[in-house]
């Protein structure tokens, strides 16, 4: 298995073909991109608001939405710079399918959980395919570009855990984590590499 993949835990790797596609239409993946750091920023928002009684949540989560808008500005300069534009957002069928796995019922203690452990499953996969971009892609700015980034969604990946195991015991929270990596390695396997798509 891919070296990055396993340190972050994931257990499928991202398909090879995957850099290939994504450096022939880098236009269409830089606007995916600056969505997914626009509703990476809009998440933390939407836990704020939902938990302000969570003292944690919110002094953690705080500065995250703050840098998650730094990079979705930097994407749009990345954007501007080879003369491409914003365009409109796209259906993100990868999260999409993660919502499905978040638990609807039950004590409020599970639910919260689960969003953050979504939270942290897209950082890792994130973090994970940005590592790609920086070691495969041609644009020498861009290689730089996505290692810096690589490193800040490594740092976010591992807050959300945090988070969760403050909320249930650590057993319970890595229990279900496990879960989520399973679950999210067959939504992975049956999804086709994208062109233009991030995830």
């Amino acid at each position: 298995m891919d070296t990055t993949a396993t340190m972050l835990h994931l257990k499928l790797p991202t398909d090879p073909r995957w850099v290939n596609i994504a450096e022939k239409n880098i236009d269409e993946i830089l606007v995916d991109h600056a969505y997914c750091e626009q509703k990476a920023a809009s998440s933390c928002i939407s836990l704020i608001v939902q938990y302000p009684e969570r003292q944690e949540i919110v002094e953690t989560l705080t500065p995250i939405v703050a840098e998650e808008w730094e990079h979705f500005e930097r994407v749009i300069k990345q954007l501007k710079k080879r003369g491409y534009q914003l365009g409109k957002m796209r259906k993100d069928e990868y999260v999409a399918e993660l919502l499905k796995f978040i638990q609807k019922g039950g004590k409020e203690e599970n639910r919260l959980v689960d969003k953050l452990l979504m939270c942290a499953l897209i950082e890792a996969r994130s973090c994970e395919r940005f590592k790609l971009l920086s070691k495969h892609i041609q644009d020498d700015e861009l290689k730089e570009f996505y290692y810096e980034l690589m490193i800040s969604e490594a740092g976010h990946y591992t807050t959300f855990i945090t988070l969760a195991r403050d909320v249930l015991p650590r057993e319970e929270v890595d229990k279900r984590w496990q879960e989520f990596l399973d679950y999210e390695a067959k939504v992975l396997e049956n999804l086709e590499p994208r062109s233009d798509r991030m995830h």
